[in-house]
């Protein structure tokens, strides 16, 4: 069986009530507040053996202590003046995950995954956008408010596509 996976974190709902509060409204398709989380890695699909080695060497990785999140600025994909994704970054917390980052891409090697090809960038997505729009104004009237939660485990997600997408926590990793 082969299952679309990826890694990440979930926002908590108590920072994505805070986070939903500080947002103007958003062009395109926001995404639903039960589906926000930071991405570490995204697998794609996946078969059980390879899923089954990728949880064996993150379990023998040294992931880190938890730390805090805090988010930030918002951003656009792929250019503000005609973006296509609409998201939060960091202001507390990017180091931490690129270096997380860095383990994740060890361990899914040692699984047998192919390397991702773009440089990490930590965001939370909050909106997809077809057709393009440009968001530059509503970026800069934007005024991030200080949302914060402790990163505390990763987790191996599988996002299922039925009628909208479906994040389903798989496995937990304790940092």
């Amino acid at each position: 069986m082969v299952n679309r996976l990826f890694l990440g974190f979930p926002v908590p709902m108590e920072a994505g009530v805070a986070l939903a509060a500080t947002l103007p409204r958003l062009p395109g398709r926001p995404v639903p507040s039960d589906n926000l989380h930071l991405t570490i890695r995204f697998l794609g699909d996946v078969d059980e053996v390879t899923r089954d080695r990728l949880s064996a060497a993150l379990d023998e990785s040294e992931l880190g202590g938890g730390f805090d999140i805090v988010l930030g600025e918002m951003g656009a994909f792929p250019r503000p003046a005609k973006a296509s994704v609409l998201w939060i970054g960091l202001a507390q917390g990017r180091r931490e995950l690129i270096a997380l980052n860095g383990v994740v891409e060890e361990a899914c090697d040692l699984a047998g995954l192919e390397p991702e090809e773009r440089p990490y960038s930590p965001h939370l997505t909050i909106s997809r956008i077809r057709p393009e729009v440009d968001t530059r104004p509503l970026l800069l009237s934007y005024r991030p408010e200080p949302i914060k939660w402790k990163a505390s485990e990763l987790i191996l997600y599988e996002s299922r596509l039925d009628r909208g997408t479906v994040y389903v926590s798989l496995e937990q990793f304790p940092l």
